[in-house]
This record gives structure tokens, sequence and C-alpha cells, in this order.
């Protein structure tokens, strides 16, 4: 009987306890990992975040999605909109991931120009979903 007791006892404590590791918030460093790639590496504002008269990005707009101002100069398929990333609306934190890591967008095709098809490895993936996350929409 104490060992049924014991056992229930241990299942309680898993059930509840693997709730509470999902609901985890991302670390800090993982979060400034992701700032340093959002900002430095992918660059994304350029594209993502509309500039102010003199050409300065508008920080209270920041990575809330933009209209492109350049086109390519012959026909091809391409985004006149940057759309908004930060908060990462429309994306689950898996489906953004596999964007990164891959290229490949929600219909599986690869991201339409001038989106660079990114093949990030997963953990700085998963820091720039972090820091996107972590920003208001």
């Amino acid at each position: 009987m104490e060992s049924k007791f014991t056992l229930l006892l241990c299942l309680s404590a898993l059930w509840f306890g693997a709730g509470s590791l999902r609901a985890q918030p991302a670390p800090d460093a993982q979060i400034q990992r992701g700032k340093y790639l959002v900002e430095n590496v992918a660059m994304c504002a350029d594209c993502h975040t509309p500039r102010d008269d003199k050409g300065q990005f508008d920080r209270t707009q920041w990575l809330a999605g933009n209209v492109l101002d350049f086109k390519p100069d012959h026909k091809m398929p391409f985004a006149a909109v940057a759309v908004p990333i930060a908060g990462l609306p429309g994306f689950t934190d898996e489906q953004a991931v596999k964007f990164l890591e891959t290229g490949i967008d929600l219909t599986g095709k690869p991201a339409m120009w001038p989106m660079p098809q990114f093949r990030f490895n997963h953990d700085d993936a998963v820091s720039v979903v972090a820091d996107l996350r972590s920003l208001k929409q």
C-alpha cells in the first residue's frame, strides 16, 4: 500500500512540475544573445522598422513592420512590405525557429525577397525568437 502511495506522490509531482517547466521565461542571457543577432547580424531593423525624416530608425516603431522604399529593377517575386516581427505575431516559437533555421516560411516556400533565407543554428534561432518575443507588439 505504501508503494502505491509513493508512486502516486511521484506521478503527481511530475505532473504538476511539468507545467512549470514549460512556463519559464527565456533567460536574460538568451534574450541578450538574440538582441545581438537581431540588431548586429541579421540587421532586422533595416527592413522591419520605419525611419524618420532624417533617416534614423523610429524607435517607437521598433520592428513593427514597414513599407519597403526600394524594389528590384527587374520583374521578380518581391515583398513590398516587411511584416511586424516584434512579439512574433502569427508564429509559434517552433514555427519561428524552423523559419530561422531553414529559410522556409509557413507555406513551405522560401522567404520572399528581400528577406534573406537565414540558416541560424538551433541555439541562435532560439535566442532570436526569445528576443523578438520579449518585444512589445
